[in-house]
């Protein structure tokens, strides 16, 4: 990596040792802002045109003005420019953030938004299966509320950082987060699948997991390969001591497959091609 990392800020490149935020940022004052995180292979970005999407939506729920360069799509070019600058052409994570701009406390001054984006190495420069299965359990102390906002990728993260925080204490690779109505929703910053035989579970939105990018290229692929998708059902602690396997699903990583969910375990028999589709998905080229 380069001693002088740029991050881009508005159409403008900075160092990142140089550049701070305002100490009344919303996003940093009251969590008024929404993120995407994505995976790029060079400069090519896996499924670039569905984080605009879900970002665009997720700005207009918030009722935040649009930057031209975003609802454009103009911004992966300056997102290329960003990977160039900072010579990362193999495996990288991206971050975008948009958030209000200052003013104003719990009622802002305007709608007005900026935006941020950085970008970090990483190892996998495609999908790869995790050889060491997951060990995971139900995080218990905080449910999430299923709203209109609870599929948004938003700056308040409170939830899966307590969530982080009890996986740690528990010695889990990762814990499933329950909605106010004591159902399945997702994982830590994943979203969460079950097989059983040929039939495919995952939650659905209205139980309020975040509307995954990767969620949705696993149902494609689900399709594709033929399984009975159940995505509009609620999903409990029942259905997961009942099935085959069990894999969770983001952006970074794309798939991982757990072990073990309490006293149960899992075969990770589909996982592998479920991957192999997903990366000829992702890398066509």
């Amino acid at each position: 990596m380069p001693v002088n990392t740029f991050i881009l800020y508005n159409g403008e490149y900075f160092p990142r040792e140089e550049f701070g935020v305002s100490i009344t940022n919303r996003s940093f004052c009251y969590g008024d802002g929404l993120f995407e995180t994505m995976h790029a292979n060079g400069t090519e970005i896996q499924f670039f045109e569905d984080h605009l999407i879900r970002l665009t939506h997720g700005m207009k729920l918030l009722k935040m003005e649009i930057p031209e360069v975003i609802e454009s799509g103009n911004i992966l070019k300056e997102i290329i420019k960003l990977l160039h600058k900072n010579k990362l052409y193999q495996g990288v994570r991206i971050r975008l953030s948009v958030f209000r701009i200052d003013g104003g406390r719990y009622t802002p001054t305007t709608n007005a938004s900026s935006y941020i984006v950085e970008t970090e190495f990483i190892e996998n420069e495609h999908y790869n299966l995790n050889q060491k299965g997951l060990v995971i359990d139900i995080y218990p102390e905080i449910q999430k509320p299923a709203n209109r906002f609870s599929n948004l990728k938003t700056s308040n993260a409170l939830i899966y950082v307590m969530a982080g925080i009890y996986a740690t204490e528990k010695k889990l690779d990762d814990c499933i987060i329950i909605n106010d109505k004591g159902f399945i929703t997702e994982t830590i910053s994943s979203n969460i699948f079950l097989i059983k035989d040929k039939f495919i579970l995952t939650p659905p939105l209205t139980d309020g997991p975040v509307a995954g990018i990767m969620r949705k290229q696993i149902l494609k692929i689900a399709d594709i390969l033929q399984y009975r998708i159940y995505n509009e059902k609620s999903i409990t602690e029942k259905n997961i001591l009942d099935a085959d396997e069990l894999f969770l699903t983001n952006s970074i990583s794309g798939l991982r497959w757990a072990l073990s969910f309490k006293e149960k375990r899992f075969f990770n028999n589909s996982s592998q091609q479920f991957i192999d589709k997903l990366n000829e998905l992702a890398f066509k080229k």
